[in-house]
């Protein structure tokens, strides 16, 4: 048995190649540094949230120039808690973040929690991460940013994008007071209302908001077992309607905004006691927000991810209600999926087709999630049918199969995008499974491929400046080798080096000779 051994080149070293305009077939290769003019971008990003930072990190992994455009001139400051699901905590292992992450957040078992019914985990879980980790809105963006500055990206907060322009060389963007600035790709990261989609003329079919519901975070002024009591009773009939604790005297509450007649204005705390008292019959003694909001079940999906140059992510892409909590995950995911391969055409390196793979499997998950969240919304219904439906659901979440089957679409441990006939783990995602140096995650810290052999007989080859390489015969894995993609997914399983070299082609383009 031969000793495991890690092969890989630094990024640093791999040629920087000239982009080309869509349409053209085949990359050619063209000096390092060719088309970087002082003040030119590579990417421009619009949005600093969650899915901006993401992507601006995972685009820097690969020495892309990058400048994200934040409208806002100061982080966001609402203390709302948002939870980050197993896929999203996998993701940031294999980034090297979660360690990074989890001292500011508070670990939850894992649930599927669909509709708001509670079940346990069932058996089956394949992850290490097998838990739900909330942490304050604003400790998140705060951290992932920090890991684009660090990683160089820069950010510019204050400047918002109000026009922009393309040709085959790239997009001129423009900003609210006149600059313009050049980059060879824009990507619109800029939340539900996106001005980039809009200035796209992206369709953002879907429906309008039904219902609206008033959500914040405040101070109670009686017991926790006066709270427990009367809401075991209220939840037998009204889903949208909690009061959860979220720190130290503070809590969580929702309720719906039926009844408070100005979509417009902010709510108040007084909207938020009139809403408790007709529905407990108390208001609790809430007082000292920390903040309030109101939110609808609108649900919207953009018709084109990609147009050109310039591309749509996170909520500028799709928005759906918050239930399950899948909103701020989705968009991360997106960020994975599109970063490398973005890098990748600017690079020079990027299979043709490489880049509309983004859409080709970010959109259908997206589509899947509008559906679980329609599904949802139904269930929380106070109609007599939907209540039926609803206690049915609960029976048939007894049953581990169903209960793991819903866990999975909302964590999105479940994903498996079509790379074509094969076994059953081509296109899944593979759990962090132990090798020999530890576990698989930290072998992707840099945004690379990886090839995971087995059989100690392959080679990457000519794709060692953007593929690694691990010989390790001891590895959990029930198959001979594994071709992982930056992302984490399967793209080949096998052990036959000539199939090996077309999938390697087919997914990080020509080798180096």
């Amino acid at each position: 048995m031969h000793p495991a051994h890690f092969t890989a080149e630094p990024s640093s070293t791999d040629p920087v190649e000239r982009d080309l305009p869509v349409s053209d077939v085949s990359p050619a290769r063209s000096e390092p540094h060719a088309d970087r003019a002082p003040g030119r971008y590579d990417v421009i990003i619009a949005g600093c949230g969650p899915t901006g930072a993401m992507l601006a990190a995972e685009l820097r992994l690969h020495d892309v120039r990058v400048l994200v455009l934040e409208k806002e001139t100061e982080p966001v400051s609402a203390v709302r808690i948002v939870g980050l699901h197993i896929r999203s905590l996998e993701l940031m292992a294999m980034r090297g973040l979660l360690e990074r992450i989890l001292p500011h957040g508070r670990r939850r078992p894992a649930s599927a929690y669909f509709a708001a019914i509670a079940k346990p985990a069932p058996p089956g879980l394949d992850s290490r991460y097998a838990y739900l980790l909330g942490i304050p809105q604003p400790v998140i963006e705060r951290l992932l940013e920090e890991h684009a500055t660090e990683l160089g990206a820069q950010v510019r907060r204050g400047c918002a994008v109000t026009g922009l322009a393309q040709d085959d060389e790239g997009v001129t963007v423009e900003l609210a007071d006149g600059e313009q600035l050049r980059s060879r790709y824009l990507v619109g990261c800029d939340g539900g209302r996106s001005t980039v989609r809009k200035l796209l003329g992206v369709g953002f079919p879907g429906e309008p908001a039904r219902t609206e519901s008033l959500m914040g975070e405040m101070e109670v002024a009686v017991p926790p077992e006066e709270i427990a009591a009367k809401l075991g009773e209220i939840r037998e009939t009204h889903q949208r309607f909690w009061l959860r604790p979220a720190g130290a005297e503070v809590y969580s509450v929702l309720v719906p905004a039926a009844g408070v007649s100005d979509r417009a204005a902010p709510p108040t705390l007084e909207d938020f006691k009139r809403q408790l008292r007709a529905i407990a019959g108390t208001d609790f003694g809430v007082h000292s927000p920390r903040w309030l909001s109101r939110f609808g079940d609108a649900t919207r999906l953009a018709d084109h991810y990609r147009v050109g140059r310039v591309l749509l992510a996170g909520d500028a892409a799709h928005i759906h209600p918050p239930i399950g909590g899948q909103g701020l995950n989705l968009g991360v995911q997106d960020a994975v999926n599109l970063g490398w391969k973005l890098a990748a055409r600017i690079r020079g390196w990027a299979p043709q087709a490489l880049l509309d793979t983004y859409q080709a499997e970010r959109r259908p998950v997206a589509a899947e999630v509008l559906d679980n969240t329609r599904a949802q919304t139904e269930l929380l219904s106070t109609e007599p049918g939907a209540q039926a439906l609803r206690r049915l659901l609960t029976e048939l979440m007894d049953f581990d199969e169903v209960n793991l089957h819903l866990l999975k679409k909302i964590t999105a441990i479940g994903i498996r995008y079509d790379f074509g006939a094969g076994p059953d783990l081509l296109g899944r995602r593979l759990p962090d499974i132990a090798v020999k140096q530890g576990h698989l995650y930290d072998l992707l810290h840099r945004g690379r491929g990886l090839l995971l052999d087995r059989t100690e007989r392959l080679t990457v080859g000519g794709w060692s400046d953007r593929v690694d390489h691990l010989a390790d015969t001891t590895a959990e894995l029930d198959v001979p080798c594994v071709l992982l993609r930056p992302d984490g997914h399967v793209a080949w399983v096998g052990d036959d080096q000539q199939d090996l070299d077309e999938h390697l082609s087919r997914w990080f383009g020509e080798p180096v000779h």
